[in-house]
């Protein structure tokens, strides 16, 4: 275990790091942040010994780093500080092989079968086996940065400090780097700290991070503790956006430009949503900010056309998403910055309508298609039957994230009041259809004008949501019928 205890030091009378405490376990990574100039590089090298320190302790399995004579400590610890422009020329294996130097009783006068593997293991782990012979100054920069990153690892040590390793690589390096650093921690225990200048790569890769502002601990624990807007944007003076990560259990920033978008303001109107046999579409002059279970772009994403396109009740493709992206191509839109649909409902008979509030006004856009409508709470019963209700609610406003979400359950809420006054059955079990098997809703807005934070029933735009819903719902259910009939 490496353990810093109140260390402080710099350069001369000048103090750069002061009273910094942490400690990290072996077989985790600690990462290391802060803006420029915020002591990241100074509190390495007092870490690594390189730079004498003015107060505290610096020691490994609870021995002080001043007590190790050199090549002991160098056996304990590996360090990688930043590229740099070496005086003399090396091939590519002389260099990494230089960090068996700890472990020599002389200048490679003893080389063993021991060095020979590590040497080897460091080059193929770095994928860089084919420049062996390679003189490195020859060597792109993000070449040479893996070089010497399987220096460090060739030598080794238990611990491993590194100064922005990812440094020059491009983005598929920097994560085959990182994988393989962290497989390095956990398969051989090791204890790594390291200096990022990437704050989303740093919560990916480590257990802990440390945020240093002004050569002091601003806050350590966590990725989830340590990456938070207000945390972030008090260190770095920027605007920033928390996300998690769509696959790790890890939060992410976005930064935000203090340039606001050069835009007029822009209202959705229902006369502008062109409804025809083959669709239903919505060509935006700005990009709106969407949420929804599209085909196309399901999710969130900012998108400036939606189209609900008519399929006949027997289309059945086997890549259903291609084959719409290249509908909508075909139609003179770009797939990238649309959100499509597809129904078997007649999508003439779409209701759009517009409705206003105090904070300006919204359009709902229904079809509705019940002929095989589903009590969800008996749907372990059934098989899936194509039927479709798809609903959107496209706002003039500004919405928070919870409102998107809470818009959604809103609008889901009033299409099941509608089925319910409608009668509509769920042919196989006799009871009170909620919804179909293939329901789809979205929500838009401009995120333009008045702000609205929340959108549950009780809210101006819910109430005007659940309004809307229910009566387009109600009348494309009953135009539905009477298609039927006839």
């Amino acid at each position: 275990m490496l353990e810093i205890r109140n260390l402080s030091g710099g350069y001369g009378e000048k103090k750069i790091i002061e009273d910094v405490s942490f400690e990290v376990e072996r077989g985790t990574v600690l990462g290391i942040l802060g803006p420029n100039g915020s002591g990241k590089s100074t509190l390495m090298k007092l870490m690594s010994g390189v730079l004498p320190f003015e107060n505290g302790i610096v020691s490994i399995d609870g021995k002080k780093i001043t007590d190790f004579p050199p090549k002991e400590l160098a056996r304990k610890m590996a360090v990688l500080p930043q590229l740099h422009v070496h005086a003399f020329s090396h091939t590519v294996r002389e260099t990494v092989s230089l960090g068996r130097y700890p472990h020599q009783s002389g200048w490679f006068s003893s080389w063993s079968e021991e060095d020979e593997r590590a040497v080897v293991e460091a080059m193929e782990l770095m994928d860089i086996s084919h420049y062996e012979k390679t003189q490195i100054d020859q060597l792109s920069g993000g070449e040479q940065q893996r070089v010497f990153v399987a220096q460090a690892l060739a030598q080794n040590a238990s611990i491993l400090l590194l100064d922005e390793p990812t440094n020059h690589l491009d983005i598929n390096h920097q994560k085959e780097l990182l994988d393989t650093i962290k497989k390095q921690a956990i398969e051989k225990d090791l204890t790594i700290v390291s200096i990022f200048h990437d704050i989303n790569l740093a919560s990916m890769y480590c257990d802990k991070l440390l945020l240093l502002d002004k050569g002091k601990v601003f806050r350590i624990g966590e990725p989830h503790e340590v990456v938070k807007e207000h945390y972030v944007e008090t260190v770095y003076k920027t605007r920033v956006s928390n996300h998690p990560h769509p696959e790790l259990p890890k939060p992410q920033i976005t930064l935000l430009p203090n340039v606001k978008r050069n835009i007029s303001m822009t209202q959705i109107r229902a006369e502008e949503f062109s409804v025809s046999a083959e669709m239903v579409l919505f060509k935006s002059s700005i990009p709106l900010k969407t949420v929804s279970s599209a085909i196309v772009n399901p999710g969130a994403g900012w998108f400036r056309n939606f189209m609900n396109r008519h399929v006949d009740a027997a289309y059945n493709i086997d890549n259903s998403l291609e084959e719409m992206k290249a509908f909508i191509e075909k139609n003179g839109l770009k797939s990238t910055d649309t959100v499509g649909m597809m129904t078997a409902v007649q999508t003439r008979h779409a209701i759009v309508k517009e409705y206003e509030g105090p904070f300006g006004t919204i359009v709902i856009a229904v079809t509705a298609g019940v002929g095989n409508g589903v009590d969800v709470s008996k749907a372990v019963e059934r098989a899936m039957h194509v039927g479709t209700i798809n609903t959107w609610i496209m706002v003039n406003g500004s919405l928070s994230d919870e409102a998107f979400i809470q818009a959604m359950i809103t609008a889901t809420e009033a299409k099941t009041k509608a089925l319910q006054q409608e009668q509509v059955l769920d042919p196989l079990t006799g009871t009170i259809a909620t919804g179909t098997s293939t329901d789809s809703c979205l929500v838009a807005s401009t995120q333009q004008g008045e702000y609205l934070p929340y959108a549950g029933p009780v809210t101006e735009i819910g109430k005007l949501i659940g309004l809307g819903v229910f009566e387009c719902t109600v009348e494309g259910i009953k135009l539905y019928r009477e298609a039927k009939k006839a």
